[in-house]
């Protein structure tokens, strides 16, 4: 078998087999196949793209890369989570300690955040000594202890998904459904659970600008799902403001905290139980997604979900008392309204930029985070507001290099309406399998 009669084919539009697939994956991964081949191959399946064949046995090249975790016969049942990445969008933080207060486990393999969405390492890390670098055997000792783990992704699980990714990034190839679907779900099914959540964010501070474009990404993991025997559902979410009140990396592990304890944004709290519920029915836990729900208001209102969030804190080195309040120091002043009117656009695009020049994001991958930047939203989209109240505050440590970027952005994210603005919908689709 040879690669480049592969790339040919792919080319010209014929269908790759599973041989074929599992080759050229295995051969890369192996280092027997350079880059510029690997690159062509790229090129020519982002032109041409995968049926449903050669979708889900690409992805099963990428799995069989690596290992795949093995839950054993454990009472618990281990479910799974993946936002495809937002502005402000921290559900991680809240759906984690909810689903493992509800009596499942979630161990969830975080990455980091670059350009204008926030990752999840990056706000977690924010908390003093929190360590995210456990090793397989120690992830699987703490689910098995608490019912949850968030840690870095482990070049152990589809380590052939990790090498292309990077060669995707440098080729304009990382712009492919199908190439987006495969890397997503290789990973989720190498992590083990029979049961995922996948939150696909639609809008212009997401990845997929459109909802049309969201669910075909979503119909591709739904079936991807089904057929490597995983239980999906997708949520095709807005992005068009942000998720929450904050952006910013120790900004929104507070509010992630004050949702947690029944308090804190409303979209942020509806959002989470919404994928939180569809985890408990998946797994047997609920009938259905209104008792599910119920079910997960009363560990919120107990405290059960919460004490979850602490317990994840303590047992990864992380100091607990950095939840009780941000210091003052970090406050850089705030925007106000020109009149009285309402809140009629928040961009998320823009204003996830503006967070990221302040600190809270990376441009390249080897940049330093500011854990305290960010930006505190103090009204959503359809708010009343009124002359000189303030619409947004500016945190950082001061390292901001351009403030004039962030002045620009916000004047463009921020606008105001004199008539009444419609609040926008949370959830447009759901798709299962």
């Amino acid at each position: 078998m040879q690669a480049l009669h592969i790339i040919e084919k792919k080319r010209d539009g014929h269908r790759l087999s599973e041989e074929e697939l599992a080759f050229i994956v295995w051969e890369y991964h192996r280092g027997n196949l350079p880059d510029y081949q690997m690159a062509a191959f790229l090129m020519s399946l982002f032109i041409r793209g995968f049926d449903d064949k050669e979708l889900i046995a690409y992805t099963r090249a990428l799995v069989n890369s690596g290992k795949i975790l093995d839950w054993g016969a454990s009472e618990k049942k281990i479910v799974d989570k993946h936002s495809s990445g937002g502005v402000g969008d921290n559900t991680t933080l809240v759906v984690a300690p909810l689903v493992a207060a509800s009596g499942l486990c979630m161990p969830k393999m975080a990455g980091r955040g670059l350009g204008h969405t926030g990752g999840t390492l990056d706000k977690l890390e924010s908390i003093p000594g929190f360590s995210a670098g456990l090793t397989i055997e120690a992830l699987q000792e703490q689910v098995a202890e608490i019912g949850l783990a968030v840690v870095s992704q482990t070049d152990e699980l589809t380590p052939a998904d990790g090498k292309i990714y990077a060669l995707r990034d440098v080729t304009a190839t990382v712009d492919s459904t199908p190439l987006i679907a495969a890397s997503i779900m290789s990973k989720k099914i190498a992590g083990g659970a029979p049961s995922l959540v996948l939150d696909v964010k639609a809008g212009r501070g997401a990845f997929m600008k459109t909802t049309e474009a969201a669910q075909h990404l979503g119909q591709n993991m739904v079936k991807l799902g089904e057929s490597l025997g995983r239980k999906v559902a997708v949520v095709i979410s807005n992005m068009d403001q942000p998720l929450g009140h904050s952006i910013g990396n120790a900004l929104e592990v507070r509010e992630a905290a004050e949702v947690l304890q029944g308090k804190g944004a409303e979209d942020l709290k509806n959002l989470s139980l919404t994928l939180a519920s569809h985890l408990l029915v998946s797994a047997g836990k609920a009938e259905d997604m209104k008792k599910a729900c119920l079910l997960l208001d009363q560990k919120l209102s107990s405290g059960a979900a919460y004490e979850k969030f602490i317990q994840l804190i303590e047992h990864q080195g992380g100091d607990t008392r950095f939840l009780e309040s941000f210091p003052s120091c970090f406050y850089l002043g705030s925007v106000y309204a020109d009149q009285d009117g309402y809140l009629q656009e928040l961009d998320a695009l823009l204003l996830g930029k503006a967070a990221s020049f302040l600190g809270a994001g990376r441009f390249k991958k080897d940049d330093l985070v500011d854990p305290h930047a960010g930006l505190m939203l103090h009204a959503k989209v359809g708010d009343r507001v009124k002359k000189g109240e303030a619409l947004v505050s500016l945190y950082s440590q001061g390292r901001n290099p351009a403030p004039e970027n962030v002045e620009k952005l916000l004047e463009q994210a921020v606008k105001l309406s004199e008539n009444p603005v419609k609040t926008p919908g949370l959830v447009y689709h759901t798709l299962k399998g």
